[in-house]
């Protein structure tokens, strides 16, 4: 769609708008979930539904996935950030039977232990997805698969 420019009366076109690049949340019986998408061949998760599985380039299915997790990695930021109030807390979670999504974390100043217990909540205000802590005793001893 062309537009005249204020000074001048160029012509210019509005470019499309890019698509939200966050994790995609649904709520089902009560559960936040990650929808995304799984490969029909591979069953390789994806963050988002794709035509094509980016592993074996099978054909990919909608996939809902979650509402628990486990923490990759976690910080804390300090520092002002438009439109968001320190102290944040990130996480890379790994979505059970999912992929690894960034997500805020909804307690306090304090970043989760690598390897603990989370379960999607829904959104921040800003649309990021949101996590809480699960009880310690969730939590597994050590890396996947570790006794």
């Amino acid at each position: 769609m062309s537009t005249q420019a204020a000074a001048g009366g160029v012509p210019t076109t509005a470019a499309p708008a890019a698509p939200d690049p966050r994790p995609q949340l649904v709520e089902r019986d009560g559960q936040v979930l990650l929808a995304g998408g799984r490969c029909r061949a591979c069953r390789y998760p994806t963050r988002y539904v794709v035509p094509r599985c980016p592993v074996c380039g099978e054909e990919s299915d909608p996939a809902d996935m979650g509402p628990g997790g486990t923490v990759f990695s976690a910080t804390v930021l300090r520092i002002a950030v438009p439109g968001r109030r320190p102290p944040m807390v990130l996480a890379y979670v790994d979505v059970d039977d999912g992929p690894r999504i960034l997500a805020h974390v909804d307690h306090g100043d304090q970043a989760p232990a690598p390897w603990a217990r989370v379960r999607l909540i829904g959104q921040t205000p800003a649309g990021d997805p949101l996590v809480r802590e699960e009880p310690a005793a969730a939590s597994p001893a050590g890396p996947r698969g570790a006794s």
